[in-house]
């Protein structure tokens, strides 16, 4: 069932700038591809003008095309001004302090992040005080597949919406223990929207694990995941398993910090 849109239905009269910013509204509250019809319906606009909007805003890079050639969903342009403004904005420090504190109970590297199209995109982190880390900055993509928040944000999103990704996806080994099948996937999926977090279990780099909780937003809505990784040598998937409680209280904590 498709969610209610909590933006007032526009007026067919405004300015070019107020319906592209209408239109870039819709799609992000949306995060899926909308067809022009749609779009067209919702900003109350003949077809051909509605086209001509998503032509100039194709061209600056804030929307691009979907799977099907009048599909458009949000563009690369517009998914770097949301990563800026988060990462600018005045609740930025709190939220790098409530990950340091995450860290600090679990002992620990943490992540924030979030889904950005067919991939992971990472919005913050803290180290743990450990020699062996793995570097991934801010704004750098890991893939869906084989991540404990990619395959958390997979399990939780729509059935449609996770049908369309499985359907792009092309899911390569990273290691013996990646899962390369769609079918295998949506297993998991099933167990991990059961269980309420998701597992790495040395899928993405051999000798790294890593377990992911949801963000939810004020409307209950899935926006990033909290998540913890770890050599195995150092921590097992059960010690991973243990940290749960801390995860669980520091993403209810982050709610309030979207």
């Amino acid at each position: 069932m498709p969610r209610t849109s909590r933006l007032a239905a526009p007026a067919a009269s405004g300015s070019s700038s107020e319906r592209s910013l209408r239109l870039l509204a819709r799609l992000a509250e949306e995060g899926r591809a909308l067809s022009l019809a749609e779009l067209a319906s919702y900003l109350a606009l003949p077809k051909a003008t509605a086209h001509r909007l998503c032509a100039q805003l194709l061209e600056t890079g804030f929307i691009v095309r979907g799977v099907g050639e009048r599909e458009f969903a949000v563009g690369p342009a517009l998914r770097k001004l949301a990563l800026d403004t988060l990462n600018h904005d005045s609740v930025r420090g709190l939220r790098h302090e409530l990950l340091a504190d995450l860290v600090a109970q679990v002992g620990e590297t943490c992540n924030l992040t979030t889904l950005d199209g067919a991939a992971v995109l990472y919005l913050d982190r803290v180290e743990a005080p450990w020699p062996w880390r793995l570097t991934l900055a801010v704004g750098e993509h890991v893939p869906l597949h084989c991540t404990a928040s990619g395959k958390l944000f997979l399990a939780l999103m729509p059935p449609a919406q996770r049908e369309a990704l499985l359907a792009q996806l092309k899911l390569p080994r990273m290691t013996d223990s990646t899962i390369t099948s769609a079918r295998a996937l949506r297993e998991e999926c099933l167990k991990i929207a059961s269980a309420g977090y998701a597992l790495d279990r040395e899928e993405f780099i051999t000798g790294l694990v890593a377990i992911a909780v949801p963000v939810l937003d004020q409307q209950d809505q899935v926006r990033a995941a909290l998540a913890i990784h770890a050599p195995r040598s150092r921590l097992s998937l059960e010690q991973a398993q243990s940290r749960l409680p801390a995860l669980r209280a520091a993403a209810k904590r982050m709610r309030k910090l979207l």
